[in-house]
């Protein structure tokens, strides 16, 4: 049988090493997702360069305020488009990248918390007489962490489903304000 300095020595080793594989983890999906975001803004950037070369000269090659004006309205509407798809696809990585770091911070939580649980069942069972005070506290310690970590987790995840959906929104109306500027234009 191990002394308790012996469990816990051996219990702060695994988590230490659990915490180093999160921070990994975290670190690797965050910069994934951020490779994303960079690669989906070079996207966007070359297209609008692109296309602001195509509608530079069209421009240059107006010779009326009619045909000023018919140019305009025509841009309006694909350019609204293009930044509500914009967008819905940031926001689209945003989401997905959010979604993996709370999976691998809740695998890791949940391994750590089963560990710790059997760790100080462990010593409930072979502490001396006297001292199931001393084990219902840390029990207790334990238990009140778990659920401040899961109403956490919950709120967190609430706040993201309402990001979500205030940028949904918001790419909906920007669409439909442009459809409709386009609309009156034409």
């Amino acid at each position: 049988m191990f002394s308790y300095q012996d469990q816990f020595s051996a219990a702060t080793k695994t988590h230490f090493q659990a915490q180093l594989d999160l921070i990994n983890t975290i670190t690797t999906k965050t910069f994934e997702g951020l490779e994303k975001i960079v690669e989906l803004n070079l996207s966007a950037a070359k297209a609008s360069l692109e296309e602001s070369a195509a509608t530079a000269q069209q421009f240059a090659s107006i010779k009326d305020p009619q045909e000023l004006l018919a140019l305009a309205q025509a841009q309006a509407q694909p350019t609204a488009e293009k930044a509500a798809a914009y967008g819905r696809h940031l926001a689209s990585i945003v989401s997905a990248t959010q979604a993996e770091l709370t999976k691998a911070t809740e695998a890791q939580v949940a391994e750590t918390s089963r560990k710790v649980s059997a760790l100080v069942e462990e010593i409930a069972k072979n502490a001396p007489a006297g001292s199931e005070n001393a084990v219902a506290l840390l029990k207790s310690a334990i238990g009140n962490a778990n659920a401040s970590y899961e109403q956490l987790t919950k709120n967190t995840k609430q706040a993201v489903e309402t990001l979500e959906g205030h940028l949904s929104n918001a790419a909906k109306q920007f669409t439909q304000v442009a459809e409709k500027t386009a609309g009156r234009k034409k």
